[in-house]
């Protein structure tokens, strides 16, 4: 596993994007998961869907991250928006202390900040936008932890601002060769059968390594693997991801540990 600050964050952290519109899905992922990314209004979300969501995940155990996307409902947070500087920073900011205050009202608390779709690929190459990103988070409480893909851009910003980092792997999408996520218009970039979820969890949780194909693989070092709350048949394929990881001994531990 990678470092997290000046710790070593040995257990797996499973997360899932939640809090989407997919009720009856999130309620069976969450309590298969132990972190839940909170869509905050931006790509998905309202005041009512971020309490609900939050108050399932209190019951369940389950650390609560915001998920902030570009404002972008009609393209889900899957198109790269050109905003000025100032209007990411004001609806970013806007995303977190919504979701802030909502989560503040059932008793609970926001632990870390996973960017959303295109603003999180966008931010894991590019060290401008990921400096934005950094800031904003930063200046919402310095304690939260930033999520961000193994070994981008948002990681090093992060580290270098001095926020603790969580790198994250996949286990249902597919990658690239430069470590990228492989894009979702292309063949075979979203991953729905439940024993090739389940396999990738464990390479990059047990290995470090995910395969690339043709007998290539890929360091990946994540201390938190990502299931999407709307990829077709999650819930079997965190069910089952869940079975692997217990039988070959990974430990699943949530982010929650990093506020230690």
């Amino acid at each position: 596993m990678s470092e997290v600050g000046t710790m070593r964050y040995v257990p797996i952290d499973i997360n899932a994007d939640v809090g989407e519109g997919l009720d009856d899905v999130d309620a069976e992922l969450i309590p298969l998961i132990s972190s839940a990314n909170i869509a905050c209004g931006g790509h998905a979300g309202d005041i009512e869907s971020m309490r609900h969501t939050a108050v399932a995940a209190l019951a369940a155990g389950v650390a609560i991250g915001a998920h902030p996307g570009y404002p972008d409902k009609d393209g889900f947070g899957r198109r790269e928006l050109d905003l000025a500087d100032a209007e990411l920073r004001a609806t970013l900011s806007q995303q977190i202390d919504t979701l802030a205050d909502v989560v503040g009202e059932v008793g609970a608390h926001v632990g870390y900040v996973k960017p959303h779709g295109a603003l999180y690929n966008r931010a894991a190459r590019d060290e401008r936008l990921a400096a934005i990103v950094v800031e904003v988070v930063r200046a919402a409480d310095p304690d939260l932890v930033i999520v961000g893909l193994a070994g981008s851009r948002l990681i090093e910003a992060g580290r270098a601002a001095g926020s603790r980092v969580a790198e994250e792997g996949f286990a249902d999408r597919a990658y690239e060769a430069d470590g990228s996520l492989r894009p979702r218009s292309l063949p075979g970039a979203v991953l729905t059968d439940p024993e090739a979820v389940a396999a990738q969890a464990l390479a990059i949780a047990r290995d470090g390594r995910v395969r690339l194909g043709a007998g290539e693989s890929l360091q990946v070092n994540a201390d938190t693997l990502c299931v999407h709350g709307d990829s077709p048949g999650v819930v079997a394929s965190a069910r089952r991801l869940r079975s692997v990881l217990r039988e070959a001994g990974v430990t699943v531990g949530s982010l929650r540990a990093i506020r230690v």
